[in-house]
């Protein structure tokens, strides 16, 4: 069986695919509020202090700006802003690579470190009360079950 009629009416694919960018638009509006309103950072800030935060020093354990990029979905130009940004505030550092004097690495300092740290329960929270928020929408609790892993 196919997602369209024979008429062209648009489906049940492209209504899923709404219903999941609904379902991902008030979760991202809900944690942005709460990560902005207890720690005065964005959901895309705390994505990238989060993805920071994960490296190591062994081999493959520093992300290029261009893996960084794709880790938080954003162009490599908005990434390379967003860190600049966050090093301003003093959340990260950049240094140069140890072994390639050509490579810099980002990397989360203090700082940023104990945002992350204050702002993972309430990422976590946010996430939880958002999918909890859903359940009763026949459209969108299909989706939050999955995501919450029912």
């Amino acid at each position: 069986m196919t997602d369209e009629t024979r008429d062209g009416r648009t489906i049940r694919l492209a209504q899923r695919w709404c219903a999941l960018q609904s379902l991902h638009d008030r979760i991202d509006a809900h944690v942005e509020r709460e990560l902005q309103r207890e720690h005065g950072i964005s959901v895309r800030e705390f994505s990238l202090l989060s993805v920071l935060g994960e490296q190591h020093d062994g081999d493959g354990g520093h992300l290029q700006m261009k893996e960084l990029a794709a880790a938080v979905v954003l162009s490599q130009s908005a990434t390379t802003r967003l860190v600049g940004r966050l090093e301003d505030r003093g959340l990260l550092a950049r240094y140069i690579c140890p072994t390639d004097r050509r490579g810099i690495y980002t990397d989360v300092s203090d700082a940023g470190r104990a945002v992350l740290v204050a702002a993972r329960p309430t990422n976590d929270r946010a996430l939880a009360e958002a999918l909890a928020d859903v359940a009763e929408d026949p459209e969108l609790a299909p989706l939050a079950r999955v995501l919450r892993g029912d």
